[in-house]
């Protein structure tokens, strides 16, 4: 997972507009207790948000958010971050949707089928957590259990192992960040979805073996004018380079890679 700048992200006046519209119709019908109608209405409407999707999608290089893979990770849904109907806590109790922001742009991520299918309407909250109501909102002060990755501190809670898998960044220490990345992993399918974790795997041993071929050319430029070596070096520098590029798939393991090796001359090199 990279961090998604979704801060100057904005849809066209139309989509909003007919958003707006949507939205007061939605909470006409909930003050009058219609709430199937407002779900339907919700629904009958949903190729409005999906609208969006090409837009999202650029802000991600074509990746998906949570698994920052392609096709691995299925065909791309337009994700409510807070889920529109039903809201479950951990013991899988429904604590309540967010239907009222189901045309809201700022609750889209763009999420792979394969994760979205587990997370459904899964939203759960730390205990006495605020709880966001249409009529008394407060998302900003919920404490929440899935990773944003439109929040770079939710982003750095994670890091990668050489078998493929995410792990808690080996720097954290408060039990509740680590037990927000352990949840999130499970619901999202991170690890429990075998391709994902695969093409991982072989991302983390790519980038081994060019580490490995730096280390060698570089022993090797010591001391001497060799052009041949001083070659090599800059051509697999060049390949660690692209490989934690943001648009490169799955360049959060690359760049965790070289982490692990705590060289900060190799670190300086790359970041």
């Amino acid at each position: 997972m990279r961090y998604i700048d979704y801060s100057n992200f904005k849809p066209d006046a139309e989509w909003l507009k007919k958003a707006k519209d949507l939205t007061d119709k939605m909470i006409e019908l909930h003050k009058q207790g219609k709430l199937e109608e407002r779900n339907k209405l919700m629904e009958d409407n949903s190729a409005h948000w999906g609208k969006l999707k090409e837009e999202l999608l650029k802000l991600s290089h074509n990746k998906c958010w949570f698994s920052e893979t392609k096709d691995l990770y299925s065909h791309y849904d337009v994700e409510h971050f807070r889920p529109k109907k039903e809201a479950k806590d951990l013991a899988g109790k429904d604590i309540g949707g967010y239907w009222w922001l189901a045309f809201d742009y700022h609750n889209y991520r763009i999420c792979g089928n394969v994760g979205n299918r587990k997370k459904g309407g899964w939203f759960p909250l730390k205990e006495n957590s605020p709880k966001s109501k249409h009529d008394d909102p407060c998302e900003e002060s919920e404490l929440i259990y899935l990773i944003d990755p439109i929040i770079p501190e939710d982003v750095n809670l994670l890091a990668f192992d050489e078998e493929g898998k995410v792990i808690p960044h080996p720097v954290i220490v408060d039990n509740w960040e680590k037990r927000r990345v352990e949840v999130s992993v499970e619901r999202l399918k991170l690890n429990e979805h075998a391709p994902l974790t695969e093409a991982r795997r072989k991302i983390w041993q790519e980038m081994s073996k060019n580490i490995e071929e730096y280390y060698e050319y570089k022993k090797k430029c010591t001391g001497t004018n060799h052009a041949v070596m001083k070659q090599k070096l800059s051509d697999v520098c060049r390949k660690i380079k692209k490989m934690t590029k943001e648009e490169e798939i799955l360049s959060s393991v690359a760049k965790w890679c070289i982490l692990f090796r705590n060289d900060q001359q190799l670190n300086n090199l790359i970041f």
